[in-house]
């Protein structure tokens, strides 16, 4: 993974880590105290960062630095990375090797490598390229949703249908993502019961978790609960996940009200890679680093190796010549 920096190399093991910000008795008492929050014992972190971090870069990513920083988070001990997206290289140029990538990364046990597929064409062009699970990406937002993928909501969910049911037939297990789920930079405010239809006409159709996603950062735990309550009269809280942007600072916020509320699983992109177009400001997905040292001070557990992402985020990072935007990894590299 390139030259490390020394604070990586030397302080941040996990139990380095939790004695440096907590104290090993505090950690226990935060274990302890999991009971009486209402926090999960375990999350979920479902890492983005190569699909969702990578596809806005302006130059292209070199093939092998995308299959080098796969391979470093899967040696990180994710159970979920999405890996690329099977759109049209028209499109999305950024993802123009998605076969390439999908077929060299170093595929570990017990790993799942999702890629996106948006339409027919794109679910069929991931199977013959090797994939055993895709995502498909709606919207909240009517006006997003045409501007994004070129079609309404009602259209995109016919085309949708197409792919979960071809999928259903294969035993391909997709999830599906909704989008602007807590703002729309041409909408404004979106109503929650906008975002519990949507989520549950996808569960239904058979995605087996929905990613609820603050496209551009505009939620706070305020408008996170609201939605939440309505979404979860819909679809079972176990098969809900949250991918919240950081571009107005409440995503550690807003993650933890979802968490309260009995969601276990939240997307993240490690540095922060990524960022919105339609939002000035917009810092991206929220740093997986970040994600992770708050939920290793709260005691849970998620079975992904701090100082490796750090260590997946430094490379990057180096290979895109741009500063993290992880809090944790500024904190640390200074």
């Amino acid at each position: 993974m390139g030259n490390v920096p020394y604070a990586v190399k030397h302080c941040l093991s996990y139990q380095h880590l939790i004695k440096y910000q907590y104290g090993t008795g505090e950690t226990i008492a935060a274990e302890q105290d999991l009971h009486s929050t209402g926090l999960p014992q375990h999350v979920k972190i479902v890492e983005v960062g190569p699909r969702d971090g990578l596809q806005n870069e302006k130059e292209f990513v070199p093939t092998n630095v995308k299959i080098e920083l796969i391979n470093g988070l899967s040696e990180a001990g994710f159970s979920t990375i999405e890996v690329t997206s099977f759109v049209s290289s028209k499109w999305v140029p950024q993802m123009s090797d998605h076969s390439e990538v999908l077929q060299a990364i170093t595929k570990y046990p017990d790993v799942h490598y999702p890629v996106l597929t948006p339409n027919m064409q794109g679910f069929l062009s991931a199977i013959s390229a090797g994939a055993t699970e895709v995502s498909v990406f709606g919207s909240a937002s009517e006006t997003f949703s045409k501007k994004n993928i070129n079609c309404s909501i009602e259209e995109s969910m016919k085309k949708f249908e197409e792919i979960i049911k071809a999928a259903n037939d294969m035993n391909v297990p997709v999830r599906g993502y909704v989008s602007c789920v807590l703002g729309c930079p041409y909408e404004g405010k979106i109503a929650p019961n906008k975002v519990a239809e949507v989520s549950k006409r996808l569960y239904g159709m058979g995605c087996y978790e929905i990613s609820l996603g603050d496209t551009i950062g505009v939620g706070t735990p305020g408008s996170m609960k609201k939605m939440l309550d309505d979404v979860m009269k819909e679809v079972p809280v176990k098969a809900l996940a949250v991918h919240c942007h950081d571009t107005y600072g409440q995503a550690l916020a807003n993650i933890l009200t979802a968490m309260q509320m009995g969601v276990n699983v939240v997307d993240c992109s490690v540095a922060g890679l990524g960022g919105c177009p339609y939002a000035n400001g917009a810092t991206g997905n929220v740093a997986t680093e970040d994600v992770i040292y708050m939920l290793d001070g709260l005691g849970i557990h998620t079975g992904v190796n701090l100082n490796k992402v750090m260590e997946a985020g430094h490379f990057i990072c180096s290979a895109l010549h741009k500063k993290t935007n992880s809090k944790v990894a500024q904190a640390l590299f200074h």
